[in-house]
């Protein structure tokens, strides 16, 4: 499998391009900041330099062609502004959505969070900051791509355990960055989770498991 992987210098981005390279697909990883490319390589993606702030969509377009998925993994980042929150984690992901349909690429995969679906009113950073994932999101669901989004709980740097939970219902809690990264190698294959919103934490079953609760044991 083809994958692309946006905001590839990422801790989620980094984690999933290192199993994607170890069980045998082609990772391509958009970076921004050219001193980044070290360590995407290490993580076994070929870095590609494409800011999404600043270029064009058809330039996206070009870096992802071929592509099976793309994997938003892009954002403003602790620390940044409200702006940046409206011009990386919203326009970003769209521009990349329009760049996935540009360039025919089938699969849209979005890293999104908890709290995502009830954002809060108000001018703070972080309600900025969920308001614009949001949008973000209902773009992602208007679109005709085979489209996931995936919302987890609160990230931590703890080892991943493999043991989550998922489901469909609004639900938040803590979860490795490592089991974030399992899931979303997961969800690239499994075509069951197309057109799907998914909460993600620790829980007690496999990752397997817990996708054929919510999403049907395979046919």
């Amino acid at each position: 499998m083809n994958v692309a992987i946006a905001g590839a210098h990422g801790q989620i981005a980094l984690r999933l391009a290192r199993l994607l390279a170890a069980q045998g697909d082609r990772v391509t990883g958009l970076i921004r900041n050219p001193d980044h490319a070290t360590e995407v390589s290490r993580a076994g993606a070929a870095p590609v330099l494409c800011d999404l702030e600043r270029v064009s969509v058809e330039e996206i377009a070009t870096a992802i062609k071929g592509a099976d998925a793309v994997v938003f993994g892009a954002g403003a980042g602790p620390g940044s502004g409200a702006d940046r929150k409206l011009t990386m984690d919203r326009d970003g992901a769209t521009k990349l959505l329009r760049a996935a349909t540009t360039a025919s690429v089938p699969r849209y995969l979005m890293i999104s969070g908890a709290g995502v679906e009830n954002p809060p009113d108000g001018d703070e950073v972080f309600a900025v900051y969920l308001r614009a994932k949001a949008e973000a999101d209902t773009a992602v669901e208007a679109s005709d791509r085979e489209w996931t989004i995936l919302r987890p709980g609160g990230l931590t740097d703890d080892a991943g355990t493999g043991s989550v939970r998922i489901g469909s219902a609004p639900f938040s809690g803590p979860v490795p960055r490592d089991d974030v990264a399992s899931v979303l190698a997961h969800l690239l294959t499994d075509s069951r989770s197309a057109g799907r919103v998914l909460y993600l934490s620790s829980g007690a079953q496999s990752i397997e498991q817990a996708l054929d609760e919510v999403l049907g044991s395979p046919g």
